[in-house]
């Protein structure tokens, strides 16, 4: 029996050796199923990959994760048992040449080179699935002189993408990581595309002056595309996944890492030797205490981070001794849907919207960077915005349609009627489109100066609107490391 956050149900699994030849749902009455449908696909992707690290289907997430869990719960079992029955120990110490702590984007990423350069690898996870915060990631990934950008004509280079990206940052960016970053960023799109996982869509998002934000093909979120994408390597290589399973501690003793120890979730703990420990754990934006802890000011704003971003690999870090460094350079999202702490994607103002105040006029550059326009949300009387689009957006950014089934978006023939449904003075808000739609004609924004995404006059019906506020977004601190990412001790 499992239970997810919405969700009960019990599964069969049968196994041979080492596929998974079956799943059947136990009928009980006194348990909240009622997916036949999602269960039967879900079950079929499953039984493909002979793994339960599979894409979610579509308008069933809940149901989706619910019986991956349940599977990963029934293989780890399985896998117990087969050890113990074979006479040996499961909770005996295995041997690795690379341990992973952390399944969002980097972790899966730096599993799947260490094991093509010849690695036994091992991704331990404390969550119940794979992802972390990449998995709700919306936009895309910047890189400038990428060979998509020079296939659309986008004329882009490293240094406009490097004083760009140090001025986004105040200044306070460590030049050397920064030129790093900046330097590799190509050849990530590249590594990414040779796996089989192509951004080669390219828009524009908030401190940017050229397109350079590069995502799927289809304008879907990126995040998910990109966690798909890189479980079929994961997948396709038999790397171990160990979910649910936490790392009580990395094992380090004469200047050297030989190991972590790790607890799963039948708090049965046993240790993983390895020669290498890569923390790909993310940031605490999740961790409310830590995050007020060093801005007491964000106490209260909602995150759009996953719960498991709390914070628990740097502190595994700082007690070996290693050093912190910006750990109060936290980032809020301007346009966050306050509710169900979901993200609004940029990729929504990219592609030409703008944002109202409750009175119906702008009231900032809507692509200046993400801690301007939350400040210029943050100042306005109520502390929350509308974000208006028309079909047009709609139609170029799939996340729209995505957020519309959600129940995020009001929607109207007119902006008189939108106008309306929003609570909103019909007469400011026609005076706002009305000039808008002339800046953008004549590319010149006479009231706060964008620049950039004015693609279009929003004139074509439906219209729209997503109420938003800003929300914690991303801890940019975290341990201190050299160029070569190496960890580095507290000085």
């Amino acid at each position: 029996k499992v239970e997810a956050e919405a969700l009960k149900l019990k599964i069969n699994v049968a196994l041979d050796t080492d596929r998974i030849t079956d799943i059947t749902l136990v009928p009980d009455d006194t348990l909240d199923v009622d997916f036949t449908t999602t269960f039967e696909s879900l079950r079929n992707r499953i039984l493909v990959a002979n793994s339960p690290h599979v894409d979610a289907i579509t308008g069933a997430t809940t149901q989706s994760e619910a019986l991956k869990k349940a599977v990963s719960r029934a293989l780890a079992t399985s896998s117990k048992e087969h050890v113990i029955e074979e006479g040996g120990n499961p909770q005996a110490p295995q041997n690795y040449d690379v341990v992973v702590i952390g399944s969002g984007g980097a972790g899966l990423a730096a599993a799947i080179q260490a094991h093509d350069e010849g690695a036994r690898v091992a991704i331990i996870e404390k969550m119940p699935t794979i992802g972390g915060n990449t998995i709700k990631a919306s936009v895309g990934m910047n890189a400038a002189e990428t060979r998509f950008q020079k296939l659309k004509g986008i004329k882009d280079s490293k240094t406009l993408f490097y004083e760009e990206t140090l001025k986004g940052g105040h200044f306070k960016n460590n030049p050397v990581l920064l030129k790093e970053f900046v330097e590799l960023a190509p050849e990530a799109i590249e590594w990414l595309a040779a796996k089989g996982i192509e951004l080669n869509d390219i828009t524009i998002t908030g401190g940017m002056s050229i397109d350079r934000t590069h995502r799927p093909a289809d304008r879907s979120a990126v995040g998910g595309f990109l966690i798909s994408g890189l479980v079929k390597n994961i997948n396709q290589r038999n790397i171990e996944v160990l979910l649910e399973t936490s790392v009580e501690e990395i094992i380090y003793a004469d200047g050297r890492v030989s190991g972590v120890k790790v607890v799963d979730e039948y708090n049965d703990s046993r240790i993983l030797n390895a020669r290498s420990v890569i923390v790909a754990t993310g940031g605490f934006s999740a961790n409310r205490d830590m995050v007020t802890h060093y801005r007491p000011e964000l106490d209260g704003f909602v995150t759009t981070n996953h719960k498991g971003a709390t914070g628990g690999g740097i502190a595994l870090l700082q007690k070996l001794g290693a050093g912190t460094v910006d750990m109060g350079e936290i980032q809020i999202h301007p346009t966050v849907e306050q509710t169900t702490s979901y993200l609004i994607s940029e990729s929504i103002r990219g592609g030409g919207a703008m944002l109202v105040s409750q009175a119906g006029h702008r009231f900032c550059n809507e692509m200046a960077t993400r801690d301007k326009v939350s400040a210029d949300i943050i100042a306005l009387p109520e502390k929350s915005a509308w974000v208006i689009f028309d079909e047009q957006v709609r139609l170029n950014n799939k996340a729209a349609d995505e957020y519309l089934a959600k129940g995020f978006v009001i929607s109207a023939p007119s902006p008189q009627e939108l106008a309306i449904k929003l609570n909103m003075d019909l007469h400011a808000l026609l005076a706002t489109l009305e000039r808008y739609n002339l800046f953008v004609e004549r590319q010149q924004d006479e009231d706060f100066g964008r620049q950039t995404a004015m693609r279009h006059p929003l004139n074509q019906g439906p219209f729209y609107a997503i109420r938003i506020a800003p929300g914690v977004h991303h801890t940019m601190g975290g341990v201190t490391i050299n160029s070569d990412t190496a960890v580095l001790d507290e000085q």
